[in-house]
This record gives C-alpha cells, structure tokens and sequence, in this order.
C-alpha cells in the first residue's frame, strides 16, 4: 500500500510538471522598474511567457536591501507559481549581515539558474579632484570619512565592493543605500554622493557625456562594454575582482520536476543569440546554468564575502 501511494503521488507531481504552468506565474523582483535585475527579470519574463505560453508577471517588491522580496518568496506557496529574480546581497550575502534575517536563504530558496554576471564600474562625479584609480585612493585616505558612496542595499554587490576597497586601502568613506541604481546616480548628477561601484549598463551613459567619471572595472581583463576603463586586474589590484550577479529561484518544497523544467527552459531562453546580445550590449554576460550550478555558486559567494564582511567589519548601514 505505502508503494502504491508513493507511485501515485510521483505520478501527480510528474503530471503537474506536464501541465505546469496552468496559470499566470509571479516573478519577484526585490528592486525597482528600470533597475538592473528588473530589466534581466523583464527579458527572462518574456521569454518564459512565450515558451510556456502563460503569462509571466514582474512584481517589483522593494526595501530593505531585497530582504522583502525575498522572504516573499521564501514565504509563498512552493507550487512554482511564484518566483524570485534577485542578485548577491538576498540569497547569498545578507545572512552574513544582517542578526535577524527573517529567512533564511539556503533553507528557503531553490535555484533554478544563474542568470547573468557582470562586472561593476567604480564612478565618480566629477567635482572630486582624482582623474585615476591611484588618485581616488588617495583621496579616500586624505579625507577619512568625509566622502559618500552609494550603493543599491546592504549586502550587494556595490556595497561590499566598496568595503573591501577601503578595507585594503586602509581608508573610511560613508555608506549611502538607495533601492536601485536610477535614484542613486540621480544623486550623483546632483552632487550629493561623491562615488559609486555600479553595473556597466546603469553609469555608462553618463560617464560617455562626461556627467560622472570612470576610473576602474571590477574584472581582471577590460570590459568589452566600456574599453576605455582600465581594469582592477592591470591597475594591479585583481582582490578587487567583484562581479554583480542575477539568479532565479523559487520556494524551497518547489516539486522538483516543475524546477527542472523551468531550469531547463530558462537555460535555453536565455542562450537564445538575441538575448545574448541584447544583455550584452548593456554588459551583461549570460551565464544561465543547471541548479547543481548555481547551488554551488551561491556558495562560493557566499563564503568569499563573509569573509570580507568580517575583515572589513561592514554593516547594513
């Protein structure tokens, strides 16, 4: 009997993968419209509504350096109908940070796939005196703590970038959170925030037209998006090598064959070549994989920025 009920159940969980999805599917995206995971939300969105031919809706749930969205998702029924399009600081930096995360990100999420990747840029408005890399470091040493940085949350990518910089350079600046890259470089272009690690796509515009100054990449080669700007890695400091990432996820209790199959679509959604270049042209690199893949890329991330969380002593503010 036990047998016979085990068979029936896997066959109704393989039947529901079949069928999956018979109704419109949320995707949570934990930072605002026109921000960086919005837009690779957005385009993964489309391309899922249009294998599955069901509808595929962005809910942009923001605050709190994406714990909101986040614990959203960890919180909504593990059926497959909603979904969690979000970046380093949620699913794998924030439970370093913060004492009292109200989720908790291993135990409560599932990848599905890493999306995209992309190296930061390190901007300045051009009212601060250094027109290099070097010369910002000094600055930073020169002025202890009377310089701003932005970043778009505690936990990401732009912020603990940022603290390992002053964690090696020995030097102090204050730490600005905005939801999302548009209202930070706003307060850029007013004068208001003196720096700012970002994604290529969300500073380039303005570092073209001369608004804000780019002194580095966080790679270890230049970027093909922004060539002019030297790289961490010839600047001779390649510890700095910081990519800003995008994963999709779902609730931890998510059959297994419905996160297979959305795995399996969104791999090739995402190799699609025009995909491709559409993200590329904004810096992005598509690096859509397997959930074993993901899995351990969490990890690994997750393990390299405790450390520098606990070397630099960065905090949620």
């Amino acid at each position: 009997m036990r047998w016979a009920a085990l068979l029936l159940a896997l066959g109704a969980v393989a039947a529901q993968a079949q069928t999956y999805p018979a109704k419109p599917v949320r995707m949570i995206v934990p930072y605002p419209a026109g921000s960086t995971p919005d837009i690779v939300g957005r385009t993964l969105a489309e391309r899922l509504q249009k294998a599955f031919g069901q509808h595929f809706l962005v809910d942009n749930r923001t605050g709190a350096a994406g714990n909101i969205g986040a614990e959203a998702a960890a919180r909504s029924a593990p059926d497959g109908y909603t979904l969690l399009v979000a970046v380093n600081g949620p699913v794998a930096v924030n439970k370093h940070l913060y004492k009292d995360l109200p989720y908790d990100p291993e135990r409560d999420l599932l990848p599905i796939s890493l999306l995209a990747r992309a190296p930061q840029m390190l901007v300045v408005r051009p009212g601060i005196p250094a027109q290099d890399f070097r010369a910002f470091l000094t600055e930073l040493k020169r002025q202890p703590g009377r310089l701003s940085y932005a970043s778009v949350g505690s936990g990401s990518a732009s912020h603990l970038t940022m603290e390992l910089l002053k964690s090696e350079a020995g030097a102090f600046a204050v730490h600005i959170p905005y939801r999302g890259f548009p209202p930070a470089v706003t307060d850029m272009l007013g004068g208001s925030i003196d720096a700012m690690f970002a994604t290529i796509p969300a500073v380039l515009p303005q570092v073209r037209a001369g608004k804000l100054r780019g002194l580095a990449v966080t790679s270890l080669e230049r970027s093909a998006a922004a060539p002019e700007i030297p790289s961490v890695g010839e600047l001779g400091y390649p510890q700095l090598e910081s990519l800003a990432w995008i994963g999709l996820l779902a609730p931890s209790g998510t059959p297994s064959p419905v996160i297979a199959r959305l795995s399996e679509v969104t791999m090739r959604s995402m190799s699609a070549p025009e995909v491709r270049e559409s993200l590329g042209r904004q810096g992005f690199d598509v690096v859509a994989g397997s959930p074993q893949e993901f899995a351990r890329w969490i990890r690994a991330e997750s393990e390299k920025w405790a450390k520098v969380i606990q070397a630099s002593g960065a905090t949620p503010d």
